[in-house]
């Protein structure tokens, strides 16, 4: 039977030869054992160095034998994202994943993707992963504040990183958006645009960052003066009919918020609809501001406010501090706030 030519992820060399750390020295003119050091991520080697051999090995297709590389070192040499799947962030799996792609390009670490719904399922994702040793660390979306995933990894001593805090004791790697930052902002540019009630529409009231962005929500009104009402609508889908006509819902309130937060692209775009349904007019009857992940909602509405968290730059960053964490840095020193770029769209 005739074999398909090798692809550019192929580990052959042209003639169907494997390739190997010899033969990533041999086109180098560097030893083997430097070889293998600059693809382990030596940090002793110069950077020119450790260019050369990756180059080299991206031209031969070169692909570490994980089997062996397992069987030596006890390592995979993998990175594992167990990602909770929910409809509340406009592109948020793919800008995760592509950000921590990109941290990962160029080192010996490979990623595998588990999508899973719900926090007891990723426990059940992440006693599988503890037990059968198929990563060299985790990373988890969507915290609580009493995580149980969280619990079992420090129990465990496994290495991971979470996107979000919680509210335990003891210290671990996280990297998060800056949400008492995002609320600040945005509540001050209501004050400062001269409105006096203040919805705050926040969703997942299981999640540990509701709690921050309703807390600091709570104390920067009560600073500047400002009437505020906060509601979390029990409405499974986001993008739906039945968002629609929670925004309708809120043009009808008496008396009316003038300035509306809101804490999800999707939910922000049909809540204006249905605003917008009621004979609304954003901007005039109301100010508006919702925290942006994609370039979706100023498309639609370029008028509005919005204050964006890069999930891009988070994916990497989390991918960075899950290889520090994986190479012995203590928990207390890997502890990052993305900080948030306001919009104003005067």
């Amino acid at each position: 039977m005739t074999r398909p030519p090798a692809g550019p992820g192929s580990s052959q060399k042209p003639g169907g030869k494997r390739a190997t750390l010899r033969t990533i020295s041999e086109l180098t003119g560097l030893s083997p054992s430097t070889v293998s050091l600059a693809l382990r991520g030596g940090a002793r080697l110069k950077p020119e160095t450790h260019r050369k051999v990756v180059e080299a090995a991206q031209q031969l297709g070169y692909v570490p034998d994980r089997a062996g590389v397992r069987l030596r070192t006890g390592k995979t040499n993998v990175i594992a994202l167990v990602l909770e799947r929910t409809d509340e962030t406009i592109d948020f799996a793919r800008y995760l994943i592509q950000g921590i792609g990109h941290a990962i390009q160029g080192t010996r670490y490979h990623m595998n993707v588990s999508p899973e719904f719900g926090a007891a399922g990723t426990v059940d994702t992440i006693r599988y992963i503890i037990d059968n040793r198929t990563a060299d660390g985790v990373i988890i979306t969507h915290t609580t504040a009493r995580d149980p995933r969280v619990q079992l990894l420090m129990d465990e001593g496994f290495p991971f990183v979470t996107h979000g805090r919680t509210e335990f004791y003891t210290p671990h790697p996280y990297a998060d958006f800056h949400s008492e930052e995002f609320v600040r902002l945005a509540v001050e540019r209501m004050a400062a645009k001269g409105r006096k009630r203040i919805l705050l529409v926040v969703g997942r009231e299981i999640t540990n960052n509701f709690h921050t962005i309703v807390t600091s929500f709570q104390r920067v009104s009560a600073r500047l003066g400002l009437s505020t009402q906060v509601i979390s609508p029990e409405i499974d889908r986001p993008a739906s009919a039945e968002m629609r006509e929670f925004g309708r819902e809120i043009a009808r309130m008496s008396p009316r918020p003038d300035g509306i937060i809101c804490d999800s692209e999707l939910r922000s775009i049909f809540m204006i609809a249905g605003l917008e349904d009621e004979g609304l007019v954003a901007g005039q009857d109301f100010h508006f501001i919702c925290k942006q992940t994609s370039d979706l909602l100023p498309a639609l509405y370029p008028q509005i406010d919005t204050v964006e968290e890069d999930v891009f730059s988070a994916g990497m960053e989390l991918a960075r501090l899950l290889i520090r964490r994986i190479n012995g840095e203590p928990a207390e020193t890997l502890r990052t706030l993305g900080e948030p770029k306001v919009h104003w769209r005067d």
